[in-house]
Order: structure tokens, then sequence, then C-alpha cells
């Protein structure tokens, strides 16, 4: 079909086909429409990136799956600001949005110690989240994406915990959804390329890894550090789905069904209308 329209790149992921050939899946949107086209025969270094405009002669459409050729596409300027789709490219959050999170949370927390450490890495962490991505395509895949999705399961936890009739240990949570994703600043260039660390040692290690050494090198006890870290290993929830264990205390179970909605949410809110999302399993309906 031709195309008219100019798009905005909002994700972007390299590929390589079975013969060998360099290939880019594109997730772009327009006021009114959002689409995901593989466009054969482009290296990794080669434009579009996202936050770059582009138009297509054509688009080839076979069942849904729509794809291009490199000669078809037309790579333009990086949206500049005032621009009709600027506002469609995912941002990292401001500081003051993370601040007041926090801020509120530490309002539940009774442990001194383990106020002061989340006090610590909450501004620690928030210039490296807000540069790297969460994933490469399935949620939160751009530049800040890391820092969008932490805060969105600290804000989600803001509103929960005071709902929850069960005793809960608010401090753990909150560790652990700071830490959950720490080592996808490991797994992945700012740009969402994979790195070695993610096929050596993977972000659930490393994550929990850095946490447990954090809380010895700060003398929090032994038995509140077990705790806490297990709530990260277990925070993908089931084996088959990269778990070293599974959930098995209250903050545990939290924890995952928080980063759960967090994740697929943004999966549906970033796949086009009637287009298959992996983590859901299904076709997206809008």
């Amino acid at each position: 079909m031709a195309i008219q329209k100019e798009y905005l790149v909002v994700g972007r992921t390299n590929g390589t086909t079975r013969t060998g050939s360099a290939f880019c899946t594109l997730k772009l949107k327009t006021l009114d429409e959002e689409l995901t086209v593989a466009v054969w025969d482009v290296p990794p270094t080669a434009e579009p990136s996202v936050g770059q405009l582009v138009t297509f002669a054509t688009i080839q459409d076979n069942d849904g799956k729509k794809s291009a050729r490199r000669a078809d596409m037309m790579p333009g300027m990086v949206v500049p600001e005032g621009h009709p789709l600027y506002h469609l490219l995912p941002r990292p959050i401001k500081r003051d949005v993370w601040d007041k999170t926090i801020e509120v949370l530490l309002g539940y927390c009774t442990d001194e110690r383990l106020k002061g450490i989340i006090s610590e890495m909450a501004d620690v962490l928030f210039k490296p989240y807000s540069l790297y991505p969460a994933a490469t395509s399935v949620h939160h895949a751009f530049p800040g994406g890391l820092l969008n999705h932490t805060h969105q399961m600290l804000h989600m936890l803001e509103g929960l915990y005071p709902c929850l009739p069960y005793p809960v240990n608010v401090e753990h949570c909150v560790l652990a959804i700071l830490f959950h994703d720490y080592g996808k600043v490991y797994e992945y260039s700012k740009e969402g390329e994979p790195q070695p660390s993610r096929y050596l040692l993977g972000h659930i290690y490393i994550s929990a890894n850095r946490l447990n050494n954090i809380l010895k090198e700060r003398e929090v006890p032994d038995d509140q550090i077990d705790r806490i870290v297990h709530i990260v290993l277990a925070h993908h929830g089931q084996l088959d789905y990269g778990s070293p264990v599974v959930p098995c205390t209250q903050e545990a179970v939290i924890v995952n069904l928080l980063d759960n909605l967090s994740a697929k949410t943004d999966n549906i809110e970033n796949t086009g209308n009637g287009e298959k999302s992996f983590a859901l399993g299904t076709c997206v309906v809008k």
C-alpha cells in the first residue's frame, strides 16, 4: 500500500534473518495510527533511530504483518519540539515526580535504617535509570524507560499499600522495586542494544547481587537481607519466566504483580490495534 504520511519512530529493535541479513523492526506512530513494520536490509547503525521521522513509498501487508524494503523508507529529521508528533515520543519522568513518590513511600516506612538506604539509593539511581531502557521491545523500550517502569511500580505501591488489610513490610517492597531491574543498566546499552552481561549473568542476578552487597555494607540483619533479596529474585513470578525462585512472601507476590501490571499495560499501549502482543499471547484490541 502507498504511504503518504509521516511517522514518528517510537521504538526500534534490530535483528538478523536466518540467511544473515540485517533488519530492524520499527514501532511507528502518527496522531491517529500506530503500527509495527519490519524493514529489510537495515544494519544496526543505519537510520532511522528512535525520535526520528520517517516516510515510506510502500509498506507490504501480509496477513497483518507489515514490512518494507530499505529502498522504500525515507528517514527524516529528529522530531523537533513544537512538531505535531513531538509529544508522542516517550520520555523519562521529571525529578520532582520521582521525588514526590519516594517522599510519600518514606512516610509509610518505620525502619530508620532502611529509610536511609531508600532515600540514598533513590537519589543515586535516578540519573542512570533516566538514561536506560527497561527492555528492547516488550515494555518501556526507550531511553529512560527503566526510570518510568520503576516509578510506575513505586507509584502503584503508593496507592496500594494503604488499602491492604494484611501486614506488609513496605520498606522491603520499596527497596526491591528500586533494584529489581538494576541489572538492565548492564544488560543493555542506552540505545537498547543487548550487552554481554545479558547472557553471561542476566539482570536478575546482577540486581540481587548489588542489592545484597549494599544491604550488607550497611549492616542490615541477614534475615532482613534474605527477605528483601528474595523479592528481587522472584519478581518474574515463575521459573519458566526466568525467576530463580518463585514468590513465597506477601511482599514478593505484591512486587511481582506490580511488575506485571506496569509491563503489560505499557505493552498494550505501544502495540497497534489488531497486532499480536507477545506478552499477552494474543492480539490487542483498541
